[in-house]
């Protein structure tokens, strides 16, 4: 598979790019791709609606005046990993099946015996085989640096890293992110020399995953490079080092500093912890902008970086608006947030700006975090790699003609793309969302026996008249299912169709679930299993439900810090056998049944695995069968 790779990655190289056009500027134009983290809607000055912000972001409002600000913006997924791992390998996390983080685990409720429902399992790392941006433009003379969160990965510091997927430069610190101790009312920075977080001449702190992004410009703005700049801020942990900057928003808001300092209660946007880090991120990325905007470009003598720079500015998911202890942001009128696939968890700040795209344009076209990497190709003339099929659209001809007209977005088959999904059949969502045109619908999982949860949604966001689209319910406030059933049944029609094309999987019930559900009692069982070489054979019995699908799921590294679990089908033999073929190396494993009613039972009954916790100590071993 890496061989493939390799000839793609020539294939690319070998395209023939003339070094500068007729009025000397480079061909191959940089690319600062700047993924922010958990960056509410909301909390953004410039995209304020109803209630203002208090967030002060004026670095972000000029980026917004030069160029194309989307007001309707999404990420791929509402939740970190999956959200980069589609904008890096141009797939819908459906498709590559990584949709939440910390994947690569047996499926196992998040309660054993609390929760009725279990998500699926799903990747925990970046699909190797999959061409990565980085590694299409690294093909075509880009040099590729990565600044900051990681995040495609199992564990932080596990495979693949930036470099296994085509990174030549590569940092990841916290900076100021890293959290205060022993509470975050202590470590404010100061201006002593020694301090790590030494205050600046503006008073703020030293932020070194900051530093290290200009550094990779600093060091090669001599060629055409691209910079995957992603942000720490403004995830948890809740605080500032700046306490100037707390100072400033207590008094803005009115609030006083919590007495309990691990903890803030005030609703909306009053935490003044959370506002102080969302203006110290824009001051961090205003420091990248005025570097690009006032230092000599030298592939083009007489003009600056910044002439011949495209920034794509957004975030990996809507703002976090709640912890246990914690009252973070409020991403209203926009309904939820971070964890949830409503519109408060996919909606966020989208900004692109560079040459030939107009400056201070506001558009109400539909765009995604999976289409930048089509993009990212055309802007650069970077060939499309072979056999590479992209879930998101090319939009540069809607940058550079009309940023307002949504015709200009096209599928591959020259249809105007009117329609986008989101699958996040994970945590306590358990939901997949569709929409097209005005309309979205919101199909439930978690809704068997359950009179409180519909099991779809429908709502009407806008209402298109005359090719303008007016608001009209973008709070999702207003379910149209029972007054518009057709409407709501065909647009889940298409859902399961575009989720089938992408062989998606779905959260199961929980044999375990402590209180009444219908058919649990009805459970397959596994009675006993034979090990011959890599073939293992399994005999169950049903009782009162038929098994319809087996899955194995296995580890190469079990025990191992680092352990990730896959997943491939089992065969369902006669006489009520089920039979599996080790894959090589495989050191552990356990059988899952899925029953008529959408029970999943695991054989052993594995533990559920955590961050810290594997479950290879409860599962099958190799070397012991």
């Amino acid at each position: 598979m890496r061989k493939l790779l390799y000839l793609a990655i020539l294939s690319i190289a070998g395209n023939p790019l003339l070094a500068n056009t007729e009025d000397g500027r480079p061909t191959k134009p940089n690319i600062l791709l700047l993924l922010t983290d958990d960056l509410g809607w909301q909390d953004v000055k410039c995209y304020d609606i109803d209630e203002p912000s208090p967030m002060e972001t004026p670095n972000i409002d000029a980026l917004a005046k030069r160029g194309v600000m989307f007001w309707q913006g999404y990420s791929p997924a509402p939740t970190c990993g999956p959200t980069r791992v589609a904008i890096l390998s141009g797939a819908h996390p459906a498709r590559s099946q990584h949709t939440h983080v910390v994947g690569g685990m047996p499926p196992g409720p998040i309660s054993k015996t609390s929760h009725r429902m279990m998500p699926p399992w799903y990747r925990g790392s970046y699909p190797t085989d999959s061409l990565s941006l980085a590694q299409a433009l690294k093909g075509n003379g880009y040099t590729t640096g990565h600044s900051g969160k990681w995040h495609v990965s199992k564990k932080h510091s596990g495979f693949p890293q930036p470099e296994d997927i085509g990174f030549d430069w590569s940092r990841s610190v916290h900076g100021t992110t890293a959290r205060m101790r022993p509470h975050r009312m202590t470590g404010f920075a100061t201006d002593k020399p020694e301090d790590p977080y030494r205050l600046d001449e503006n008073g703020f702190a030293t932020h070194q995953l900051s530093i290290d992004a200009l550094t990779f410009v600093k060091e090669h703005k001599e060629q055409p490079f691209f910079l995957f700049y992603a942000t720490k801020l403004v995830h948890t942990p809740i605080h500032t080092r700046s306490e100037r900057l707390l100072k400033k928003y207590c008094e803005k808001l009115g609030v006083e500093p919590p007495k309990n300092p691990k903890e803030w209660k005030g609703e909306g946007q009053t935490n003044p912890f959370y506002c102080a880090m969302v203006e110290e991120l824009d001051y961090y990325v205003g420091q990248m902008f005025n570097y690009l905007e006032t230092t000599d470009d030298p592939r083009w003598p007489g003009h600056k970086l910044s002439e011949n720079t495209y920034i794509i500015f957004t975030s990996d998911n809507g703002g976090m608006e709640k912890m246990p202890t914690e009252i973070i942001t409020d991403n209203y009128p926009l309904d939820r947030g971070k964890i949830s696939a409503m519109e408060g968890g996919t909606r966020v700040p989208f900004i692109i700006a560079g040459p030939g795209i107009g400056s201070d344009v506001k558009s109400d076209v539909m765009v995604n975090g999976l289409d930048f990497y089509p993009t990212i190709l055309t802007l650069t003339g970077t060939q499309k790699p072979a056999d590479k099929n992209f879930d998101g659209c090319d939009i540069t001809e809607l940058l550079k003609k009309d940023p307002t007209n949504p015709n200009l977005v096209k599928l591959e088959d020259g249809s105007v793309r009117d329609t986008m999904l989101w699958h996040f059949p994970n945590s306590l969502a358990l939901e997949s969302t569709i929409r097209i045109g005005d309309y979205k619908l919101i199909r439930n999982y978690d809704h068997v026996g359950d009179p409180n949860e519909p099991a779809l949604e429908l709502f009407r966001l806008y209402e298109t008249k005359d090719g303008k689209q007016v608001r009209k319910d973008i709070e999702e406030a207003k379910d149209l299912v029972d007054t518009m059933p057709e409407k709501a049944e065909a647009m889940n029609d298409e859902l399961t169709k575009r989720l089938t094309e992408m062989k998606a999987s779905y959260p199961y019930y929980n044999p375990h679930f402590k209180s009444s559900l219908p058919h649990k009692e009805k459970v397959p069982s596994v009675i006993s299993h034979n090990k011959e070489g890599q073939t293992v054979e399994f005999i169950y019995q049903e009782n009162g439900a038929k098994l319809v699908r087996a899955q194995l799921i296995f580890t190469l590294n079990g025990g191992e810090f680092e352990e990730e679990w896959f997943r491939t089908p089992a065969k369902i033999l006669p006489e009520n056998k089920i039979s599996i073929t080790l894959p090589k190396g495989t050191t552990h494993f356990v059988i899952n049944l899925i029953d008529e009613h959408n029970f999943l039972v695991s054989y052993p009954d594995v533990e559920k695995a955590t961050r810290t916790k594997n479950a290879s100590p409860t599962a099958l071993s190799v070397s012991k069968n």
